[in-house]
C-alpha cells in the first residue's frame, strides 16, 4: 500500500477489524435462529426479529453517520460505536429471556452502523485517488469475506456448542480491538461543529425503517398483506418528505448534493441493481441443498466455503486492478463473469454432483469481487473530499434497502412459482428446484442489466 505513516496504517486495521467484526455478525444468526426458537419457545414470526431488528435499526443509523463522522473525532466516535456493539453483544450472550436477547441485538446495530460508513470516510482521507482501490480491496477481506464465512462458521458453532458462543466467541475480539483503538486511533479528517438536524433524523428514521420492515414482510411472498404494502407505502412517502426536506434546508442531514455527480449517481444505479441480484441469489444456494437436496445445513456451507476463500485471496487483487484500470473496464468483466456463474446455478437439477453447485459459487464470487469494491470506489472518488461522510452514508443507505428489496422480491418469485407448480400435481422437491431455478434465472437477467448500465461510467 501506499507509504502509511504507523499512524495511518493502526488507524486502518483497527478500522478493518471492526467493519470485519461488524459484518460477520450480521450473517451468524440465520443458522442459529432454530436453535434460539426451541430455546425461548417462540415461533417464526418472532424469531425474525432477531435480523430485522438489527437490519431496522442499522438501517436507521446510517443516514445519521453522515453527521456524527463530521461533528465527532474519529477516535471518540469510534470508541463508543465498539463500546456499544461489545456490550451489545455481552447482553446477546447472556440474554436470560428473548426480549433481552433483542435489546442486545438492537444495541449492536447501534454500534455496528457506524463502521462501514466511518471506514469508507478514513479511507478516502488516507489515500490519494490513484491508491484508493487497492486500499478499498483490502477492505473487501472485511465486506465480502465476512458474509461468505458467517453461515459456515455459524452452523458448525451451533453443532457443537450453545448459540450464546455465536456473541461470546466474539467479544473477546472485540475488546481487543477497542483496547488497540484507545491505545493507537487517532483523528482522521477534520472536526466541523454542525447543527443537528432533528426533523430529517425522523423523517429518515421512520422512512427508512418502515421501508425496511415492509420489505422483510415481504419475504414471506405475501405483497397484498398491509404489513408489507402499507409499511411499504408509508416508508416511500416519509422517504420522498426527507429527501424534500433535505435539500430545502441550510444544514442538511445528509447533503444530497453527492447525486449532482456523474458517476456517483451512475454508480449507485449499478449497485443497487447489483445488490438485488446479489443478496437475493445468495439464499436460493443454500434452499437448494437443504431444501431439495437434503443436505445439513454443514454442507451447505462447505459449499459456499471455496467461494469465500476465493473471495478474501483476491479482494486485494481487484482493488489494485481498479487502481490501474478503473471501473468502466473492469466492471463489464467482473459481471460478465457473475453472471456465468449465475446461470450455472440456474441449470442445477435433482441430481447434479456437488462440485457444480461449488464451481458456479466459485465463479460467481469470482465476479463479484472484480465489480463490488471498485463500483464502490469509483463512486467515492467522483465526489469531493468534504463530501465523502454524505456520499458514504447515502451509498451504503441506498445499498441496505436494495439489498433488503431483492431479497424479498427474488424469495417471493421463488415461492410463487414453487406453489404454482405445488398445484399443478408437482412434487415438492421438483416444485422448489423450480421456483430456485426460475430465481436464479432473474439474477441473471439482472447482472445483465447491470453490466450494461456500466456503460454510463465516464472514463476517469
Amino acid at each position: 500500500m501506499q507509504d502509511l505513516t504507523t499512524r495511518q496504517r493502526g488507524a486502518l486495521y483497527i478500522l478493518m477489524a471492526g467493519v470485519f467484526l461488524s459484518f460477520l455478525n450480521q450473517t451468524l444468526m440465520n443458522t442459529a435462529l432454530p436453535s434460539i426458537m426451541r430455546e425461548f419457545n417462540i415461533d417464526t414470526s418472532l424469531g425474525q426479529w432477531m435480523t430485522n431488528g438489527y437490519m431496522l435499526v442499522n438501517g436507521v443509523m446510517v443516514p445519521l453517520t453522515a453527521f456524527l463522522i463530521q461533528r465527532f473525532k474519529t477516535r471518540q466516535l469510534y470508541l463508543t460505536a465498539m463500546a456499544m456493539f461489545t456490550v451489545g453483544t455481552i447482553i446477546a450472550g447472556f440474554a436470560p429471556n428473548y426480549g433481552v436477547l433483542i435489546l442486545g441485538r438492537m444495541v449492536q446495530a447501534m454500534g455496528g452502523g457506524v463502521f462501514g460508513p466511518l471506514m469508507n470516510v478514513v479511507v478516502m482521507n488516507l489515500f490519494s485517488s490513484d491508491r484508493r482501490g487497492a486500499a478499498m480491496g483490502m477492505i473487501g477481506l472485511a465486506l465480502n469475506f465476512a458474509p461468505t464465512i458467517g453461515p459456515t462458521l455459524s452452523g458448525a458453532i451451533v453443532s457443537f456448542v450453545s448459540w450464546r458462543w455465536l456473541f461470546l466467541g466474539l467479544a473477546p475480539l472485540m475488546i481487543i480491538d477497542l483496547i488497540f483503538a484507545m491505545v493507537r486511533l487517532k483523528n482522521v479528517g477534520e472536526q466541523k461543529f454542525l447543527k443537528f438536524d432533528f426533523t430529517g433524523v425522523v423523517l429518515s428514521s421512520i422512512g427508512l425503517g418502515t421501508l425496511l420492515y415492509g420489505f422483510s414482510n415481504a419475504g414471506t411472498g405475501n405483497w397484498t398483506s398491509p404489513n408489507v404494502w402499507a409499511y411499504g407505502l408509508v416508508g416511500i412517502v416519509t422517504t420522498f418528505a426527507f429527501v424534500y426536506q433535505q435539500t430545502h434546508t441550510k444544514v442538511p442531514l445528509l447533503n444530497l448534493r453527492v447525486f449532482s455527480y456523474h458517476n456517483f449517481w451512475v454508480a449507485v444505479i449499478i449497485n443497487v441493481v447489483l445488490m438485488t441480484a446479489l443478496y437475493g441469489g445468495a439464499l436460493m444456494l443454500p434452499l437448494y441443498l437443504q431444501s431439495v437436496r437434503g443436505q445439513s445445513a454443514m454442507v451447505s456451507g462447505m459449499v459456499l466455503m471455496p467461494g469465500a476463500i476465493v473471495t478474501a485471496l483476491l479482494s486485494p487483487t481487484s482493488g489494485k486492478l481498479y487502481d490501474r484500470y478503473g471501473a468502466r473496464m473492469l466492471a463489464p468483466i467482473g459481471l460478465t463473469i457473475t453472471l456465468i456463474g449465475t446461470l450455472l446455478l440456474a441449470n442445477l437439477g435433482m441430481h447434479t454432483p456437488l462440485w457444480v453447485p461449488v464451481l458456479g459459487q466459485l465463479i460467481r464470487q469470482v465476479g463479484l469481487v472484480l465489480v463490488t469494491m471498485p463500483i464502490q470506489t469509483e463512486a467515492f472518488n467522483a465526489v469531493p473530499l468534504e463530501l465523502m461522510p454524505d456520499a458514504s452514508a447515502a451509498f451504503t443507505t441506498v445499498r441496505q434497502v436494495s439489498a433488503s428489496f431483492g431479497t424479498a422480491a427474488l424469495i417471493t418469485l421463488y415461492s410463487l412459482v414453487s406453489l404454482s407448480q405445488r398445484h399443478q400435481g408437482v412434487s415438492y422437491k421438483l416444485a422448489e428446484l423450480s421456483g430456485i431455478k426460475t430465481a436464479f434465472y432473474v439474477a441473471a437477467f439482472i447482472v445483465f442489466i447491470s453490466a450494461v448500465l456500466t456503460r454510463l461510467l465516464r472514463k476517469r
